[in-house]
């Protein structure tokens, strides 16, 4: 495994964890403090969400480039199906390029896909794989094309009904399998796998596909499932095996810290958040 204890290059921000992903959340940081801030630390790379870099999504890489601070990737595509998504496929696939092209013009590597829950009108998850999988075919050429990579991110069952009929890393891999694009992989979040006694196996077919590897907590007693996430090392998931784990199957990349937590750290002074993220970071991961 690799020895994070004196060096950060290999983590990244994902702004979620300032609050960023949500209107009215966190400090109200803009990108450029944010960078700066990651820089003044020599956390390695960053993860912004589309709402904070609209339009300004080549300038806003551009600076971070200029601070030392790689883009790592976006998040995330639309919701492809279920309750949440855009109601027509015209709007669902029009939306998907638009985030591959910001994804593009941010200079980043990934666009991080979260699936969307069951669509209506159909029972069980399915009918909901197949569409995901037939939006994803045909995003990925498009994708290619931008130089950017897709990683299907499989989230815990709790969120099966209405965030993502993708629940485990094997229907994850099942679909890059079905695809066949050479630039479709997944990304394994340690709050939505922790749980998965069939992950290291599941981890060792991956090998190369593993384009993300996100980290966080999940706390015993959590308050919220969306919203409560913890801190590395405050709760009960077993960070130093999985990331051997994905260490094991090749995975060389960021490490991208990635926290909602509605009640605890977004409401605590982001400089704060970003020293004991760097300090769990060395320690307990």
């Amino acid at each position: 495994m690799r020895d994070f204890r004196h060096d950060l290059s290999a983590l990244a921000l994902n702004t979620a964890t300032l609050g960023h992903n949500m209107e009215g959340a966190g400090w109200g940081w803009s990108p450029e403090r944010t960078i700066d801030a990651c820089a003044r630390r020599g956390i390695g790379g960053i993860v912004f969400w589309r709402r904070e870099v609209e339009a300004r999504a080549a300038a806003i890489g551009n600076y971070a480039r200029a601070a030392g601070v790689r883009v790592v990737g976006l998040c995330r595509a639309p919701f492809l199906v279920g309750p949440l998504a855009f109601r027509s496929e015209a709007e669902v696939r029009d939306d998907f390029y638009r985030a591959i092209d910001q994804t593009a013009e941010l200079g980043g590597d990934i666009l991080t896909i979260v699936v969307g829950g069951v669509q209506p009108g159909t029972k069980g998850v399915g009918e909901s794989l197949g569409l995901v999988g037939q939006y994803v075919a045909d995003a990925a050429a498009r994708a290619a094309s931008a130089g950017v990579r897709l990683a299907l991110e499989p989230l815990h069952p709790v969120y099966g009904g209405d965030r993502s009929c993708l629940v485990t890393t094997r229907d994850a891999l099942d679909l890059c399998d079905r695809i066949g694009a050479d630039n479709l992989g997944v990304a394994i979040d340690v709050y939505h796998v922790w749980w998965d006694t069939d992950l290291p196996r599941q981890l060792a077919r991956a090998g190369g596909r593993i384009f993300g590897f996100h980290l966080c907590d999940w706390l015993a007693h959590t308050a919220d499932v969306l919203l409560d996430r913890g801190m590395m090392g405050d709760g009960v998931a077993d960070l130093v095996a999985i990331r051997a784990a994905v260490e094991q199957a090749g995975y060389q990349g960021f490490c991208e810290v990635e926290i909602f937590s509605a009640n605890n750290w977004w409401k605590r002074d982001p400089a704060e958040v970003l020293d004991v993220m760097v300090g769990r970071f060395r320690t307990v991961c």
